[in-house]
C-alpha cells in the first residue's frame, strides 16, 4: 500500500487552457474533497484571457498568467514563455487542459505534459482533431466504441505514449453531443486517476511508458 506523501513529496501540478476549463474545474473538485492527493496546483496558463476558465482559476485563487500566441514573435518565443512560466512557478508535472495552441516542449519537461484526448488515439487524433470535430469523425465512421486516452504529449499533436483509456459505447442514435457528454464523464474519472497515479509513484513512473 502506498504511503501518503509528505508535504515535500506533493506533486506540483500547471493545468495550461483555452477555454471554458470544465478539466480544470474537475480536477479542483477533486483537490478539495480529497479524491486527488498528494498534490497540489500551482500555476494555471491560459492562451485567451476572456474565458471562463480564467474565471474560474481566479475565483479558486490560484496563479493566473494569459499567454497569447499572437503576442509573440513566433511559436519558439511562445513556448519558451510558456515553459520559463511553470518552471518559475515549479510546476513539476504539466497537463494540457483543452489547450489548443502548439507549446513545443523543452527537454526539461520531455515526460512530463500529460495529455486527454476525446477519443481512443491513435485514431482520431491529430491536427484539427478537437472538441466536436473528433465526435463527428468518430460518428461518421461508423465506430460502435470511443472514450478518451491521457497519453504523454510530445511535440506532435496528439502523439506520445499512452498511458491510459476508458472505453465508451457509441450508440446508434448518438449525436456529437450526446457522444461528447459520454466521453466527457469518462474524462472526469480518468484524467484524476493518472494524476494520482502518478503522485502515488512518482514522476519516474511516467518513464515506463517511453
Amino acid at each position: 500500500m502506498n504511503s501518503q506523501p509528505t508535504s515535500r513529496e506533493v506533486l506540483k501540478l500547471g493545468v495550461l487552457i483555452s477555454g471554458g476549463g470544465s478539466t480544470l474545474e474537475n480536477l479542483l473538485a477533486h483537490l478539495r474533497d480529497g479524491r486527488l492527493r498528494g498534490a497540489e496546483l500551482r500555476q494555471v496558463i491560459s492562451s485567451r484571457g476572456t474565458v471562463r476558465g480564467v474565471e474560474l482559476a481566479r475565483a479558486a485563487g490560484l496563479p493566473v498568467t494569459v499567454i497569447r500566441r499572437r503576442d509573440h514573435a513566433d511559436d519558439g518565443a511562445f513556448s519558451a514563455a510558456i515553459t520559463a512560466v511553470l518552471a518559475g512557478a515549479g510546476v513539476e508535472l504539466a497537463l494540457l487542459a483543452g489547450f489548443l495552441c502548439f507549446w513545443r516542449i523543452p527537454a526539461r519537461y520531455a515526460g512530463r505534459v500529460l495529455n486527454i484526448h476525446p477519443a481512443l488515439l491513435p485514431r482520431y487524433g491529430g491536427r484539427g482533431f478537437y472538441g466536436r470535430h473528433v465526435h463527428e469523425a468518430v460518428l461518421a465512421a461508423g465506430e460502435t466504441e470511443s472514450g478518451c486516452t491521457v497519453h504523454l504529449a510530445d511535440n506532435q499533436y496528439d502523439h506520445g505514449p499512452i498511458v491510459a483509456q476508458a472505453r465508451v459505447p457509441v450508440r446508434p442514435d448518438d449525436t456529437a453531443e450526446t457522444l461528447a457528454e459520454r466521453v466527457g464523464i469518462a474524462e472526469r474519472e480518468l484524467y484524476p486517476q493518472v494524476i494520482q497515479q502518478v503522485a502515488d509513484r512518482g514522476l519516474a513512473w511516467l518513464r515506463t511508458f517511453r
